[in-house]
């Protein structure tokens, strides 16, 4: 990374609210509303183009890429939960067919590990008032370019008073207000989820997911989270979490880690630099929940390393599963008698532990035939997740003219699984990125209770 430290000095001057985060609900709808009508326009204007003589061809790849770049700029400018948005649909795009998927790569990938800064101005304030006017003397020397700027923080690097490289997350002024604003835009659409999902209990989701983003504001819950993943991974021959150096309410200082980016590996790794991140990021998913009580539940690819002696560095651990009894067993269990074929009992379990609502009757057989091929990584000794098998899964299981899709609609997700749930799926679509092949099976034998039984 290139960077220009300097010795921290004092600063002058007032920041304007304008390079805050946009608050205002009516502001944000506005700015997010300008992705649809920015893409009527580009329609229009690419039928002009075809009478003028250019090819459909010319014409769609144009369009495709400059809707990418709006979508980078919008959700990228407005950060927070719309920024969070597209996190996710950069994950993903795995799913898409290459032809859809391809122009919008390159603009959703950046949204992973950066977006628009805000002015140092505006990030020294934070540190006034969260380590005092003096804070510079906490630092040998501090960069005020930021290393990655995210949906609500943006990470500097700096050398801490002892010496030590550190990354400095300050969080972004407005960035509660925001995420509140965006998540409010979402709650009004839980009525079209549960018409997509009638076996689906949508309200009491909402509810989770809500508090899930509250805890990612709380720097404070953050910081014990890691330190919680950095005790129980310390000298870890194949993870590695960077300590807590100090903390307040909107700032965390913790130690640098140094590493190939995975989103790096994913554009042009190797293929052994492919396996070796499939194989530790899995690791860590499997092993978390039964070794620090914890799982980390933000899986894109800009919160991970491959440092230079081969482990994962893990990054950002504002959002979190906490589960001080490990990973659930139940669903350790139903994946076993899936994998056995034993449809009663998995019919049982599932409308025990509510993934089949009281009321709703479902063919045992097809329940089965839903399941089994999302379980094909279980089924051998050494699995590879591709583009295609993840396409294949989407496409099996998202059209709504397969009975399979239609099976999947009557199922139900539990509050208490919902961040499990989308940590798996985030999970697998990066090991498809990835093209990663590894002894996923025997992760699960090892740490999933309930499986091996």
């Amino acid at each position: 990374m290139n960077t220009t430290p300097h010795r921290p000095m004092a600063y002058v001057g007032k920041v304007k609210d304008g390079t805050d985060i946009p608050q205002r609900r009516v502001a944000r709808t506005a700015r997010l509303a300008t992705l649809p009508l920015g893409a009527a326009g580009r329609a229009t204007v690419g039928i002009g183009k075809r009478i003028t003589g250019k090819s459909a061809e010319d014409v769609a790849a144009e369009f495709q890429q400059r809707t990418a770049e709006q979508l980078f700029t919008v959700l990228g400018e407005l950060k927070g939960g719309a920024m969070k948005l597209g996190q996710a649909l950069s994950i993903f795009e795995a799913a898409l067919p290459e032809a859809s998927a391809a122009p919008y790569r390159e603009a959703l990938t950046k949204l992973q590990d950066s977006a628009p800064p805000m002015p140092a101005a505006t990030m020294h304030r934070v540190l006034d008032e969260q380590f005092g006017k003096s804070w510079t003397k906490r630092f040998q020397e501090f960069d005020d370019t930021p290393a990655a700027a995210a949906s609500i923080g943006q990470v500097h690097k700096a050398i801490w008073s002892d010496g030590r490289e550190v990354a400095v997350k300050i969080q972004y002024p407005g960035a509660g207000p925001a995420l509140m604003a965006d998540f409010t835009q979402l709650s009004r659409l839980a009525w079209l989820f549960g018409r997509m999902s009638p076996g689906m209990d949508v309200k009491p989701l909402i509810s989770e997911l809500k508090e899930r983003i509250l805890e990612e504001l709380d720097y404070g819950m953050e910081a014990d989270a890691q330190r919680g993943f950095a005790k129980a991974y310390a000298d870890d021959p194949d993870i590695l979490v960077g300590r807590v150096v100090a903390s307040a309410p909107k700032v965390l200082v913790t130690e640098w880690i140094d590493g190939t980016p995975v989103s790096e590996i994913i554009d042009s790794g190797t293929q052994a630099q492919r396996d070796r991140a499939g194989y530790t990021l899995a690791l860590l998913q499997y092993s978390s929940p039964e070794r620090a009580g914890l799982l980390h539940a933000d899986p894109h690819p800009g919160n991970f390393r491959i440092s230079a002696d081969g482990r994962l560095g893990v990054l950002d651990f504002g959002a979190v599963a906490r589960l001080p009894n490990g990973s659930p067993k139940p669903l350790g269990r139903m994946t076993r008698l899936a994998l056995d074929g034993r449809k009663a009992e998995l019919i049982k379990e599932m409308t025990e532990f509510g993934f089949i609502r009281p009321g709703i009757e479902l063919d045992a057989q097809q329940v089965l035939d839903y399941l089994r091929p999302i379980l094909d990584p279980l089924t051998v000794e050494n699995f590879t997740f591709t583009r295609d098998w993840m396409r294949s899964q989407a496409a099996r299981i998202g059209d709504p003219r397969n009975e399979e899709a239609r099976v999947g609609r009557m199922f139900n997700l539990p509050p208490d699984y919902l961040l499990l749930h989308r940590v798996s799926l985030g999970s697998i679509a990066v090991l498809c990125q990835l093209g990663a092949t590894a002894p996923y099976r025997a992760l699960a034998q090892r740490w999933q209770p309930g499986f091996a039984e």
